[in-house]
């Protein structure tokens, strides 16, 4: 490989490099609980979008699906630009400049430029935009790589970029974790998202610099975009039509519709599912996330052995069988019920000295909805002079209570004094209804319990008899709170993401002509993005029917349904077709027909 070339290849793994800041900083680890955070302190657990009462798990989760199904509609005209004009590079700046700049701008939520109604709309419009940035930019990227190297070099430097990106994400992801452990302040988590768009944007001018733009001897003539998006479409309607000529490719395909569509809805959603139905911090998401980074780049190569050993076949069914596991274990995730006075989110102490309560909430409590209309602030002002609230400055046209913390966001203890036994039985039945616990220690007297909304109060989905069968025998017994479960689970996952990934496109490889392996792979492309959309709008309509913990089950369904259908992918017939496809094109073309 030549110096030129070289650079071009560290180039191309700096955008993989940079690119990682928002998969890992910002769409899994730190965005979402920022999104619920300010989702609640607006609206509550609800809001009524369309005449439809939406979760903000459900909202997450159809911007998601919307982002994705956007870029899943433009990929083929993309595709077609990419594979005929010489402007990949052109449009990768462009997509990064959206990315980039839509991941830097999520920071504005945390300024007073909007109104805290709006906060959470802000950072979904926003999201979306990165998306679209991030999913458009990688149709480009992507189409680099056969421009970087030989067909001895391809593994190489595919792998090579994936790694920079797990390091890249982790490094970064790593120093966000700092911030958020050590510093306070409102500024920290906008910074984060800022720095996570400069993050981006910075490195991947190493790659517009260091790249070419691929030589193309032939330019297709496409005069406009509706034209480029017709001829693409025209590709896929021809591809789907050679169907039957290629019945093990298409039925793999069908497979890997069914799981890679429910493991990137896992990797998309984890981050809004563990602190809204668990309760994890943003501190505790991110360690999964960091543990996940680090375990998935050494656990591909590890795959990659296996399939070395056995085939590709067999350590894909094997990747896909850990992650159906882990769809079974997900349902067993369940909050430990606290186990003193001191873990539960408000707290009464009787103090006999001063013969009057003190009051305070736990720090990780989230806020009270801070609409002044929410039936939250309704009952938090009529017991306002028992609970440890204080009046939100930041609200000029309505007074409206949020918890009492001191100036570093740390919980504050407030005297509410000699409270009557008559309004502390109001308070504990307006908390019984809520999404908060609520304990009262008077002497050695305790009395605790969590409202019907709160994480630990399980038993009124469909499925959560599992997870409280799951908590009593194992969870509770050994210990093992909820973040530790949600770890372990996650080194799972991330152990086997990677090496699924890979090892989907080494054997859809396998059984591809080289002669027709751009039509293809750029039908598996699309064939993937429209699966990626479909798994969070499944998710987001069941958190709506049902629940969360019934949507995760959906997901994995997919994954499940997936793993079945592998056992019927013939692999060798799949290999045999495309050799003999090769041979009869090759035949045509030496004819001159």
């Amino acid at each position: 490989m030549s110096e030129d070339n070289k650079k071009a290849v560290r180039g191309y793994c700096m955008y993989d490099w940079g690119k990682s800041a928002f998969e890992t900083s910002v769409t899994t680890a730190i965005l979402p609980p920022w999104f619920l955070y300010l989702f609640l302190e607006a609206n509550g657990l609800t809001t009524t979008i369309a005449g439809i009462e939406m979760s903000g798990t459900a909202i997450w989760s159809y911007s998601v699906g919307i982002a994705t199904l956007i870029v899943a509609m433009l990929s083929p005209s993309f595709g077609v630009i990419a594979d005929r004009r010489m402007i990949k590079m052109w449009w990768l700046r462009i997509l990064t400049y959206l990315g980039a700049g839509a991941t830097f701008l999520l920071a504005v939520a945390g300024t007073g430029l909007i109104p805290i109604s709006m906060k959470w709309a802000w950072l979904m419009i926003m999201f979306v935009l990165a998306n679209i940035g991030l999913n458009g930019a990688g149709v480009f990227y992507n189409a680099l790589l056969p421009h970087l190297g030989d067909e001895t070099e391809m593994d190489d430097i595919s792998n090579r970029a994936f790694a920079y990106g797990y390091f890249g994400g982790g490094i970064l992801l790593l120093v966000h974790l700092a911030m958020v452990m050590l510093l306070t302040g409102d500024w920290v988590i906008p910074f984060v998202m800022a720095s996570s768009g400069i993050w981006w944007f910075g490195f991947a001018l190493l790659t517009f610099k260091w790249v070419p733009e691929p030589h193309i001897e032939e330019e297709m003539e496409l005069t406009s975009f509706l034209e480029s998006s017709k001829f693409a479409l025209s590709e896929v309607v021809s591809t789907l039509k050679k169907r039957k000529d290629f019945r093990t490719l298409f039925f793999f395909m069908l497979a890997y519709f069914f799981y890679i569509d429910g493991i990137n809805s896992v990797t998309a959603l984890a981050g809004v599912f563990g602190p809204a139905v668990l309760g994890l911090t943003t501190t505790d998401l991110i360690l999964a996330i960091l543990a996940i980074q680090f375990v998935a780049a050494p656990s591909a190569i590890g795959f990659t052995k296996i399939a070395e050993k056995y085939s590709t076949k067999s350590a894909l069914q094997l990747s896909l069988i850990v992650a159906t596991l882990v769809g079974v274990l997900a349902l067993t995730f369940a909050p430990l019920t606290p186990d003193s006075h001191e873990g539960y989110d408000i707290q009464y102490t009787w103090d006999e000295e001063t013969e009057s309560y003190h009051a305070i909430v736990l720090s990780s409590l989230g806020e009270l909805a801070q609409d002044p209309d929410n039936e939250e602030q309704e009952w938090a002002q009529d017991f306002e002079h028992i609970l440890p609230v204080e009046v939100n400055d930041k609200i000029d046209e309505a007074e409206v209570l949020q918890w009492a913390k001191d100036s570093d966001g740390n919980p504050m203890s407030v005297d509410v004094g000699n409270v009557s036994l008559d309004a502390l039985d109001a308070l504990k039945a307006k908390i019984a209804e809520s999404r908060f616990s609520m304990s009262i220690k008077t002497g050695d007297n305790v009395e605790s319990f969590a409202g019907v909304d709160h994480p630990t109060n399980l038993g009124d989905g469909p499925l959560d008899f599992i997870a409280e069968t799951a908590r009593d025998l194992v969870w509770q017994p050994l210990g093992i709170s909820v973040t530790l479960q949600f770890m372990m689970l996650g080194v799972m996952f991330g152990s086997i993401m990677g090496g699924c990934q890979g090892l989907s496109r080494s054997l859809f490889g396998q059984m591809v002509p080289e002669t027709r392996s751009a039509e293809f792979f750029g039908f598996f492309g699309f064939f993937g993005k429209v699966a990626a959309f479909i798994g969070p709008i499944l998710y987001g309509t069941l958190a709506i029917a049902f629940d969360d913990r019934v949507a995760i089950m959906s997901i994995f369904v997919l994954i499940l349904t997936g793993t079945v259908m592998m056992k019927w992918v013939d692999v060798e017939d799949g290999i045999a077709v495309a050799k003999a496809a090769d041979e009869q094109n090759r035949g045509l073309n030496s004819t001159g027909e």
